[in-house]
């Protein structure tokens, strides 16, 4: 292709490195294209694993999560929720979420995660508080 003043990528989430230290196999679509304002990630949990670091909320953050194979559990205050391949979950900020693949499940979980802003970072929850 020519050069030109736009930008764009074409990217295959499978040739992404993963996050390290993540608990589950984390691979940063932001990172690889250089967004600033949306995180966006694609991640895959076998039975056992959570998608974030802990359960938590964000004070601005909208985010919002594609499963794209299994079905993602999220936990919530309000309980919780089973979130089939080709749904959507959507957290509002200020909504305490903790996303999993429970240890019972017979199959990965893939899901793609996008929220904005990028910089607003997670708070720990504790839902015995």
């Amino acid at each position: 292709m020519a050069d030109s003043e736009y930008t764009y990528h074409c990217i295959d989430p499978e040739e992404l490195p993963s996050t390290p230290e993540y608990p589950c196999d984390r691979r940063s679509v932001s990172d690889d294209a250089d967004l600033g304002l949306l995180a966006a990630a694609v991640y895959e949990l076998a039975p056992g694993e959570q998608l974030p670091r802990s359960y938590h909320y964000h004070e601005q953050r909208e985010e919002l999560f594609s499963v794209r194979e299994g079905q993602l559990t999220v936990e919530t205050p309000d309980g919780e929720y089973e979130v089939e391949a080709g749904e959507l979950f959507v957290a509002h900020p200020e909504s305490p979420h903790r996303a999993y693949n429970p240890d019972t499940a017979d199959e990965p979980v893939v899901v793609l995660g996008v929220g904005a802003p990028s910089t607003d970072i997670a708070h720990p929850y504790d839902p015995d508080e």
